[in-house]
């Protein structure tokens, strides 16, 4: 689709960080269907994209994850924000701050 928008690398681990941080535990279907609804169905993540990145963040120790029950009454793998996660969130959120901050001062500057 046309109005889809590319995810800038490095930054589906900020969004899955910060929907754990504001949501609790979520399994990786829920986290992905947050993240299209906060961007407004700009972006479509599916199983090739959202389970690599969860599998990754769970390497860095910055989520867990544990079996549970899903709202259907599914087995489904439900991942938590660790503290050393809402440490990179931290970090990170300063970081993308900044850099929005600069891209603006850049993009609405006259030439």
């Amino acid at each position: 689709m046309a109005n889809r928008a590319e995810i800038p690398y490095g930054t589906l681990d900020l969004m899955v960080l910060k929907t754990l941080a504001t949501l609790g535990p979520q399994h990786g279907y829920g986290i992905a269907r947050r993240i299209e609804q906060v961007a407004e169905s700009s972006l479509e993540l599916n199983q090739g994209t959202i389970y690599p990145a969860l599998l990754r963040l769970e390497q860095k120790g910055w989520i867990s994850s544990e079996w549970g029950a899903s709202e259907n009454n599914r087995k489904a793998r439900f991942y938590s924000i660790t503290r050393a996660g809402r440490k990179q969130l931290a970090a990170e959120t300063k970081s993308w701050s900044r850099t929005v901050a600069m891209m603006a001062r850049l993009l609405e500057s006259e030439p």
